[in-house]
């Protein structure tokens, strides 16, 4: 399809506007651009077409099954969104003065109690705008902690080498040395690894449970105190939360500061650039370097407090996107105390069923209980037909599947990891296994037809190499 560039027209117009009847304010000169940016000129009628027909061409949750690993991609209730769109949370003004924002305020000071009972932590931030920007908003406090106590000397993160890849990275931003642990043949921790990995120059631990291949370490209280005894702190990494919240908290694993994805697990459209939220729960210790400011409560009212002499400083503008934050209160609100268990065990029993239909024909990473997703290997279908993991993703896509997450972790060669979700039914998944069944019989019978798809796709292979190294960032005129 055409870009908005290659549809333009000079003089197209969206807006027929009456002449200005009042006095125009001209920019100072040196604010201004020398020339005018080229524009696509284009009628509100192209417009509307153009964005259409790509929506027809991209595969979202309203689409399909999207079981993506890691990421979370469920649907998300229209309710919540129409809690965000109520004219009072929706048009509210940063600046506006806080006695004509209560509403909002409160929405906030709920928001972090509830946020708070479901992680063990004892204080929220809603400033970050996504899940690596709450990583290292989560690094930042560990680091003012240890420098508040004059404890320069610590200046490494342990990281598992089955982290998400943004872990290592948020910790090296965050001016830290990264120390990657390795992870046994069960998928988990190596104990004995951490334990010599561990010393005074530990800052903490970045960490999440369930773990990247879906599997919830059970040496998790050990892992903690670990670091705790080394005068560590541990972070946990909120990205696969959705297969535990409501069951079990970080903070009563040992854990000491928390980013959520409530872009993924509370019910934000999740993907396409935004909106995120990264929101960051810490314990006690941790509370007084929090990013400025934060909401408080007495008889008055509500307030942003900016008396934090200790703080981190701003993460983000004014206080974060808060849309987000409305969206994943209505959800919580909507669950309750009962309903929030359940979704997650919903997803346990999703993923586990998912995997037992599989495991017969494809080879599980690890072949035993997960919780909210499973990590499949092609490696000896690769060796033996020639299939790799790219090859089933891209079948999927010609059965109106999204593939999931392929490639990674790296622990796991040829890896597939699917993530289900709760809000699948039976129907789906059943339907998702047996593709992925037929597929596997494809493989076996013609397996070249597999390197050829996906064939009814409005994009069929891309040359993903060149792509990488030549990227295309602008129009050329």
């Amino acid at each position: 399809m055409q870009l908005l560039f290659e549809r333009s027209h000079a003089g197209r117009r969206c807006t027929i506007l009456p002449s200005c009847d009042v006095q125009t304010c001209e920019l100072d000169p040196s604010l201004c651009r020398a020339q005018a940016p080229r524009l696509p000129e284009l009628s509100e009628n192209e417009i509307s077409r153009h964005y259409t027909e790509l929506a027809k061409q991209t595969h979202g949750v309203n689409d399909g099954f999207y079981p993506l690993g890691s990421c979370t991609m469920k649907y998300n209730p229209k309710v919540n969104d129409e809690m965000a769109s109520l004219p009072g949370f929706a048009k509210v003004h940063p600046l506006q003065p806080e006695h004509t924002a209560q509403g909002c305020l409160e929405a906030l000071y709920l928001a972090d109690q509830y946020f708070c009972e479901i992680t063990g932590m004892d204080q929220m931030t809603f400033q970050p705008a996504a899940g690596a920007h709450g990583e290292l908003t989560g690094l930042m406090l560990i680091k003012a902690y240890h420098e508040a106590r004059g404890d320069f000397k610590r200046t490494k993160i342990l990281v598992p080498d089955s982290a998400h890849g943004t872990n290592p990275a948020s910790a090296t931003m965050a001016g830290f040395q990264v120390i990657s642990i390795p992870s046994l043949e069960n998928g988990c921790v190596d104990i004995d690894a951490l334990r010599q990995a561990t010393d005074e120059n530990t800052a903490g631990l970045m960490l999440t449970n369930p773990n990247t291949v879906g599997l919830f370490d059970l040496n998790i209280s050990q892992i903690t105190e670990i670091v705790h005894q080394a005068g560590g702190l541990c972070y946990y990494d909120g990205a696969n939360l959705n297969a535990i919240m409501g069951i079990v908290r970080p903070g009563d694993m040992g854990f000491d500061v928390v980013h959520l994805n409530l872009h993924k697990t509370f019910s934000t459209p999740h993907g396409g650039g935004g909106p995120g939220s990264g929101a960051v729960g810490c314990k006690e210790i941790l509370k007084p370097f929090l990013p400025a400011p934060v909401v408080t409560k007495d008889e008055s009212g509500y307030h942003l407090c900016n008396n934090l002499p200790q703080s981190i400083g701003a993460v983000k503008e004014f206080y974060g996107n808060f849309l987000v934050v409305i969206r994943a209160l209505t959800y919580v609100l909507t669950l309750g105390k009962e309903g929030i268990p359940e979704a997650s065990s919903n997803a346990v029993l999703n993923c586990n069923y998912m995997m037992g239909h599989l495991k017969d024909v494809y080879e599980m990473a690890f072949d035993k209980g997960c919780m909210h997703e499973f990590v499949m290997t092609l490696e000896k279908l690769k060796k033996e037909k020639d299939v790799s993991a790219m090859d089933v993703a891209k079948a999927l896509l010609d059965n109106g599947i999204h593939p999931p997450t392929m490639y990674f972790p790296l622990i796991v060669h040829e890896a597939l990891m699917v993530e289900p979700t709760e809000t699948e039914p039976r129907e789906v998944l059943d339907h998702a296994i047996s593709v992925f069944h037929k597929i596997y019989e494809t493989a076996l019978s013609d397996a070249q037809i597999l390197h050829e798809m996906p064939l009814h796709t409005p994009v069929r292979r891309l040359d993903e190499v060149s792509a990488a190294r030549n990227p295309k960032l602008r129009f050329q005129f």
